[in-house]
């Protein structure tokens, strides 16, 4: 049997055509970045909320690389443990030194990604340089806190309905609340000076002079008047009240 040379040219190209387009795809699909110029960064954080790797980076909102490796480790210098996310970034994307990193979560249930919000510096991060990102929340430690309050709420409420506690003997004390009554009934008769002040016109008068006078003249606050000045304010003072009396009788 003769064989077909170009017969098996033709089958061998189509086979490596579709090779490299499958290798395209593939490339295309797991945002590959092996043959691109980038450079890896470090971000440290305390909790990651269940990042993955391959997870998206994002700059400004824009994708520019993705976290290549997740390491858990014991940071003797703070004395606890925290994770360390080694992060791949495009070269043209030049990332602040005092960058924000942060996890977030693409809606309610989207996929978690690492953003970082630009900062202010004129430095950049470069290859091997590590920040420190912002926890994100624990939801199950809010849950938790949430539960302590609402616990502690449900005995207040209860100490209150017994009489327990200051708010409680106010509520249920008919002491205390005789006296109350006591102290607004004073007030409401004008006993006291609290009470005179609310009650009496010529006290409200005489303040609401003083007021208007302190008004025309601060420079009263300020200075204090001499004797000659004090005699002839008191000379000036007693003859108006003279007119005003005059005036009165006629």
């Amino acid at each position: 049997m003769f064989r077909d040379e170009k017969l098996e040219l033709k089958v061998g190209l189509f086979m490596g055509i579709g090779i490299f387009l499958m290798f395209l795809i593939v490339f295309s699909v797991s945002d590959f970045y092996g043959f691109e110029r980038g450079y890896r960064v470090g971000t440290i954080f305390d909790y990651v909320n269940g990042i993955t790797e391959n997870a998206p980076v994002r700059l400004a909102g824009v994708h520019v690389g993705e976290v290549k490796d997740i390491k858990v480790y014991y940071d003797e210098e703070v004395g606890r443990t925290r994770v360390k996310l080694e992060v791949w970034v495009k070269g043209d994307a030049r990332v602040e030194t005092d960058a924000v990193a942060r996890i977030n979560t693409l809606g309610l249930l989207g996929e978690q990604y690492l953003e970082l919000t630009p900062g202010t510096s004129d430095r950049f991060l470069k290859e091997g340089d590590t920040i420190i990102g912002k926890n994100p929340v624990n939801v199950g430690q809010q849950m938790e806190k949430m539960t302590e309050l609402v616990s502690t709420f449900t005995d207040i409420m209860k100490n209150v309905k017994e009489g327990q506690g200051t708010l409680g003997k106010l509520l249920v004390d008919d002491t205390i609340y005789n006296d109350l009554e006591v102290i607004f009934g004073r007030l409401k008769n004008g006993e006291g000076t609290v009470g005179k002040l609310l009650v009496e016109e010529k006290i409200y008068d005489d303040l609401e002079d003083f007021v208007a006078d302190i008004k025309a003249h601060p420079w009263k606050l300020l200075s204090k008047p001499s004797r000659r000045e004090r005699e002839r304010i008191d000379r000036q003072r007693r003859e108006e009240e003279s007119r005003g009396t005059d005036v009165s009788t006629r």
